[in-house]
């Protein structure tokens, strides 16, 4: 094959737990008698509350065929290569197995927000029924010199708080606050998601929705722009620069020799997959050995009813634009390449593209 399928999880193959009955025929397709892929696919999910492997048994679950942990990136598989901040203590935010999660992408000193809550009692204060009764002294002595964001928090007042404590106070969180702490200290976040899609008929917040509210009070207080040191889920052009060299690790492994030539990016939203993927064939392709194309599916949050403004000099535009604020909005990179009922004409529509007999 000289092409490869890069798949979103939610709203291309599943709806929260319940798997979309199209996905399954799909996957049929993709793979020969031994449940070996007949292409390299990569599965790239914004999600990013669980490892690897467990994803890759869900999926093999959900599809009926085999996958392996290396055909899987979650929003944060990116932060491997930001090495030079894994020696160092950080505050990570988000649920799931936070710890088991930064520690297997090679963090070694991560604190939860949990945690510093449990040492520093007094800095939750807003749910007035978990307000400490008795103060007991902590001999915590832990520095965050980063924030990572792995995704949306359960209890968003609490992780909003304490992160705006590291941040205003230098990793010093207790002490006041210091208004020439600025730049802060570096943050860096995982998945931009506004709004996915589960069970329910309409999309639910996403943590690109966190992030909004952590950006506006930030600047409430500071009158400064909170900074991200690294962006990375879709649509930013380090998660498909990750996701192409996973897709050439596969044909290595495989030992086909057939160059890849181009990508093709499966997903049901507009500002994330296919942002992404034209940001990629626009920006990035030159350098790049592969094309992306994008192919939208109408399972998840893409309604194929609401029309996208192409007049970014129209007022509307930016109330509607769901994309990340250090985004900018361009009418071209929300137009996908191809529109399709869901991932199995998907696959049915890109075989026929590369005259691939399966």
């Amino acid at each position: 094959p000289s092409f490869g399928f890069l798949f979103d999880i939610d709203g291309v193959l599943v709806r929260g737990k319940t798997p979309i009955p199209a996905a399954r025929t799909a996957f049929q397709k993709l793979v020969n008698s031994q449940g070996q892929f007949l292409v390299p696919v990569v599965f790239v999910t914004n999600a990013g509350n669980c490892l690897r492997q467990k994803k890759a048994d869900q999926l093999s679950h959900l599809l009926g065929v085999p996958i392996s942990q290396d055909q899987v990136m979650m929003s944060h598989s990116p932060l491997r290569m930001f090495k030079h901040y894994h020696e160092k203590c950080v505050l990570v935010s988000g649920q799931g197995p936070l710890l088991d999660i930064a520690q297997d992408l090679g963090f070694c000193q991560p604190i939860t927000v949990d945690t510093l809550r449990e040492k520093r009692p007094l800095l939750d204060a807003v749910d007035h029924d978990r307000r400490p009764n008795v103060l007991v002294s902590s001999d915590f002595c832990f520095k965050p010199l980063s924030v990572v964001l792995f995704g949306e928090p359960v209890r968003w007042e609490t992780s909003l708080q304490l992160i705006i404590d590291v941040l205003l106070t230098s990793g010093y969180p207790g002490n006041p606050y210091e208004q020439e702490n600025y730049p802060h200290i570096p943050v860096l976040a995982c998945n931009m998601d506004l709004m996915w899609v589960a069970e329910a008929q309409s999309p639910r917040f996403g943590h690109g929705t966190f992030m909004v509210c952590l950006e506006n009070i930030y600047k409430k207080i500071t009158g400064k722009d909170l900074k991200y040191e690294a962006l990375m889920g879709k649509p930013s052009r380090l998660t498909y620069q990750y996701a192409e060299h996973l897709i050439r690790a596969q044909a290595l492994q495989r030992s086909w020799e057939q160059p890849i030539l181009t990508l093709y990016a499966v997903g049901d939203n507009l500002m994330t997959d296919v942002y992404g993927a034209n940001l990629w064939e626009k920006e990035l392709a030159s350098a790049a050995a592969a094309h992306c194309r994008s192919v939208l599916v109408c399972t998840g949050v893409y309604n194929p009813h609401t029309e996208v403004p192409l007049d970014t000099r129209d007022t509307i535009t930016e109330a509607v634009f769901h994309g990340h604020r250090d985004f900018r909005f361009d009418p071209g990179l929300v137009e996908p390449d191809h529109i399709v009922p869901d991932v199995d004409a998907a696959v049915d529509l890109v075989f026929q593209l590369e005259n691939f007999e399966p």
